[in-house]
């Protein structure tokens, strides 16, 4: 029988372009986030190297790079499931890249890879981002199976774009994790108003761990990682620099609200 709850954790944290600094730190809060009895940690977008799209091949790692390695170490030695955030994927030489989720098993396994589809090439306050610049969009949804929840993933400005999380719902999704960096005008605006639409509209728990604080470029990182249930209710939020939030995910709470709000059932058009 699945567990009736599921406690998870997410990860807030401002990386720069020191890899193996950003990753004895966010290792650093993975262990707080096993104390404090996580099952499951969500790191951020990018959390083991932030810098300029131009220097994005001093970013790039292989999938059986330093980071993920260091996640996959994690994982075994506390027994815990890891969902890697997101890195920078190296592609060919390294100068361009995919930006990259891994969910990791607590035995150290690879259980599902995904590749941010929607990038962020936009202008916020006047400050233009053009993250395809050195990022190819990735192509396909990417779900797994941990501690009881089928997990959703998805990488930031993805966010956006709620056909993305009603497929992985319809693929079997009850929770989606939300790695990002959101920048400080769109966070305040927008971060929570999405984060819990997409846990209403779609019944799920919403993970969302993010960067803070003033990253070396002059961009600023919004953070407020939170965890969100079904009914769109924030269980737990880091507002503000470095930390964790964890939370119990109410799986028997959550069957009973699909079956009392058969939203998901209802649904005729495609």
């Amino acid at each position: 029988m699945p567990p009736d709850t599921v406690r998870a954790a997410v990860v807030q944290l401002l990386a720069d372009e020191d890899t193996p600094r950003n990753i004895v730190r966010a290792g650093e809060l993975v262990q707080a986030a096993v104390v404090s009895g996580a099952q499951l940690v969500v790191l951020p977008e990018k959390w083991n190297w932030w810098g300029p799209a131009s220097r994005t091949a001093e970013g790039a790692e292989a999938l059986d790079g330093p980071s993920l390695s260091a996640a996959r170490a994690w994982a075994r030695e506390l027994g815990v499931l890891v969902l890697a955030g997101s890195v920078l994927e190296a592609i060919g030489d390294g100068s361009r890249a995919f930006n990259t989720s891994v969910l990791i098993a607590p035995d150290g396994r690879d259980m599902a890879i995904y590749r941010k589809v929607h990038l962020f090439d936009v202008i916020v306050d006047g400050h233009e981002y053009r993250e395809s610049d050195a990022v190819e969009p990735g192509e396909s949804l990417a779900l797994g199976d941990a501690a009881g929840i089928r997990l959703g993933l998805s990488v930031c400005y993805d966010l956006r774009f709620p056909e993305l999380y009603r497929s992985l719902t319809a693929s079997g999704a009850t929770a989606l994790a939300v790695p990002a960096n959101f920048t400080v005008p769109t966070g305040e605006a927008h971060w929570q108003v999405l984060l819990r639409a997409r846990a209403i509209e779609d019944q799920c728990f919403v993970l969302a761990a993010g960067q803070c604080g003033e990253h070396a470029t002059g961009e600023g990182a919004w953070g407020h990682s939170m965890v969100v249930d079904p009914w769109g209710t924030v269980l737990a939020e880091v507002p503000d620099g470095e930390g964790i939030a964890c939370a119990d995910l109410d799986l028997a709470e959550q069957a009973r609200l699909r079956r009392a709000l058969p939203v998901l059932s209802h649904r005729r058009l495609p």
